[in-house]
């Protein structure tokens, strides 16, 4: 009728262990953080004759979604206005704990003679009440992974809508690009 099937405990073991390898490998694959702009405050305007400079606080939400914590150094964001550059923020140095969120908050300051070169765009901005920002940030760092620690680089593009008679973040498009490096 049929053949007999003869049960092997080793090939049992053998085959739960290469799916249990192949989980492990497919959750450790990196992935790209997610960040996203929670809030802009003012902290204080600074008289720069005959203009006015900005200092905001920017509140942003970072996820680490991988499986290894990572390390990464300070950088400056750079902040545009129809493609002209209008200000930066500072990212301090820090570290993420694996698969967490956190809140990062980031000085910036903003240029008013930088926007006073597009001062009829500004005033329209201000009369609809819908500012439109990018900005562009590179943050360097390591992720440690079992004994080897593996450099990384992400990129992140941000085109974030504002109000900019009360700093309420409208909409947002935030990209980010993950970059390992290996060992040469």
């Amino acid at each position: 009728m049929g053949k007999r099937v003869k049960w092997s405990w080793s090939s049992a073991i053998i085959g739960a262990a290469s799916a249990v390898a192949a989980t492990a490998l497919i959750s450790a694959k990196p992935k790209d953080p997610t960040f996203h702009l929670i809030s802009i405050n003012f902290t204080s305007l600074k008289l720069n004759l005959p203009l006015l400079d900005a200092e905001l606080l920017l509140t942003v939400h970072v996820t680490n979604p991988n499986i290894a914590p990572i390390h990464y150094s300070s950088a400056a964001m750079s902040i545009f206005y129809h493609g002209s550059l209008l200000g930066s923020a500072q990212v301090q140095a820090g570290s993420q704990p694996p698969r967490s969120c956190q809140l990062l908050r980031l000085p910036a300051r903003l240029h008013a003679l930088q926007l006073a070169h597009h001062a009829t765009r500004f005033a329209h901005d201000v009369a609809s009440r819908e500012m439109v920002l990018d900005a562009a940030v590179d943050i360097a760092g390591t992720a440690r992974v079992a004994w080897w620690d593996h450099h990384f680089k992400v990129h992140v593009d941000s085109h974030v809508t504002v109000d900019p008679v009360f700093l309420d973040v409208i909409d947002q498009e935030n990209t980010s690009q993950l970059q390992i490096f290996t060992a040469a």
